[in-house]
């Protein structure tokens, strides 16, 4: 059975690109070998993740993130079963929420995931997907 989780963290220190390059890496590598999907959306003092598999190795994944130590106030805002990948076309696709992104602060000027639904957030990273702020990402 396929599922989809989203979650929202803060990050516990500041987002560098070197910290977020080794998360990428690591991510990739180990969602290609595990059948993971998804997109990594980071800036503003935030990781907001959708990870796409099978049941056990997204929950596994999931207890992996939580327990990691370059974020905290982790918090699911969405859990499905799905019948189909939404973001199939990456092992981890990457988008910057920059403060420095006209495109998120256009769209988003008050990025604050945590007080929107589940639903609204995927919404919200189909449109940066679809908007071509994609800034890296991996098939």
């Amino acid at each position: 059975m396929l599922i989809r989780v989203i979650y929202i963290s803060t990050a516990s220190g500041p987002q560098t690109a070197d910290t977020t390059q080794a998360i990428l890496r690591k991510a990739q590598a180990n969602n290609r070998a595990n059948g993971v999907t998804g997109v990594l959306c980071q800036g503003q003092g935030v990781y907001l993740q959708a990870l796409e598999g099978e049941r056990s190795t997204v929950t596994q994944l999931y207890a992996r993130i939580y327990g990691d130590t370059r974020h905290t106030n982790v918090e699911m805002i969405h859990c499905e079963s799905i019948a189909q990948r939404r973001y199939d076309n990456w092992s981890m696709a990457h988008v910057s929420l920059s403060d420095l992104d006209p495109e998120t602060q256009i769209d988003w000027p008050e990025f604050d995931p945590y007080s929107f639904t589940g639903l609204l957030v995927m919404a919200r990273i189909d449109d940066l997907l679809a908007s071509g702020t994609v800034i890296e990402g991996s098939a």
